[in-house]
């Protein structure tokens, strides 16, 4: 954890999505400030969606304490779905609280910024990265975490002359948040960095410091965690011998997929997996048609996942796998490799 410095003392912040996760370590991380020089937080219930209690929370906070000087967006959707997947129901709600709910609430008090001697807005939302790699698997979910990453972009030059800062901070590795949970299938704390990272680094950008190199050299000497000593490779052949004794038409009719995989290491190659045709197979080289999912990971990686060691999501979400193509296609995975788990 970074030390506080106080800087934050005198001065009213509005967080949304502050009840867990990253908000809360936020909100946590603040207050500390705030509390010691006798200030006060004032917790509302509000859907970010509904613009009739956005505005009476920020009229309640200015009421209270005489203005607002920091806006922290970081109330979220999230689903990790492709298109087809995806329901119009659950692409409302993510676009209407990421992407709307983010340009209501910063417009909502963008008035009140303007009067503050010191003025910022924090999104949290990812760099405006145009690599396909982002939009195939979850167009729904990016669409609207870069909607939000716009508004950061777009006040920044809006609102410049008034003196408001607007940036936007993401992490590169995942964070121990309840979406993590769910999508880890509760691995998510051993593997994901915790929420208070996130806090260190949103303190030091509302209080103007920005310099990763110093951030990493600093505070934070192992910056990334996932990044272990190079190891030999395990015996991947022990791998594929157990996948193809568990190759049977009941499970091609259950996934009906065809999967790559791309090994890299000191064991590099390419594996095909057919789930759709037959009782299934396995085969080094490329596939004859278009594989539904194409998963890229170091052989000791591979090893793990299909030894019941790390989970597709978890890997996934930790930059140890990626993944071309269907997303949740890939997922279906799990199932086979919990399979495998007692026979190595």
């Amino acid at each position: 954890m970074i030390s506080n410095t106080g800087k934050l003392a005198g001065r009213t912040l509005f967080i949304t999505g502050a009840s867990r996760g990253i908000g809360k370590s936020i909100a946590l991380k603040a207050a500390k400030d705030v509390e010691e020089a006798g200030g006060k937080a004032l917790p509302c219930m509000v859907d970010v969606r509904d613009e009739s209690q956005v505005l009476a929370a920020v009229n309640e906070a200015v009421s209270k304490f005489g203005g607002i000087d920091i806006v922290v967006n970081n109330a979220s959707a999230i689903s990790l779905t492709p298109t087809l997947d995806t329901d119009m129901k659950r692409y409302d709600l993510m676009n209407n609280v990421n992407t709307r709910g983010t340009f209501l609430v910063s417009k909502a008090c963008i008035p009140f910024l303007k009067k503050s001697s010191n003025p910022h807005i924090l999104n949290l939302s990812p760099p405006l990265s145009m690599k396909p790699k982002w939009f195939q698997s979850n167009l729904a979910y990016t669409l609207s975490k870069y909607g939000m990453s716009m508004c950061a972009m777009g006040m920044a030059e809006e609102f410049k002359n008034d003196r408001i800062a607007v940036n936007a901070l993401w992490p590169k590795t995942a964070i121990h948040t309840a979406a993590i949970e769910m999508l880890t299938g509760g691995e998510g704390f051993n593997v994901s960095r915790k929420a208070d990272i996130m806090a260190d680094a949103a303190y030091l950008m509302l209080d103007f410091f920005l310099d990763e190199e110093d951030f990493q050299s600093k505070s934070h000497t192992v910056f990334d965690p996932t990044k272990k000593p190079a190891q030999n490779s395990k015996d991947l052949n022990v791998i594929f011998s157990a996948i193809r004794a568990n190759l049977s038409a009941d499970l091609v009719r259950r996934t009906t997929a065809i999967y790559q995989f791309n090994i890299t290491g000191d064991n590099p190659g390419t594996w095909v997996l057919d789930l759709k045709t037959g009782n299934g197979a396995l085969e080094k080289g490329k596939p004859s048609q278009a594989a539904d999912a194409v998963l890229t990971m170091e052989a000791n990686n591979f090893f793990d996942m299909f030894s019941g060691k790390l989970k597709p999501a978890t890997a996934f979400m930790m930059g140890k796998l990626k993944i071309d193509g269907n997303l949740q296609v890939a997922m279906k995975l799990e199932k086979l490799m919990s399979s495998l788990k007692s026979k190595l």
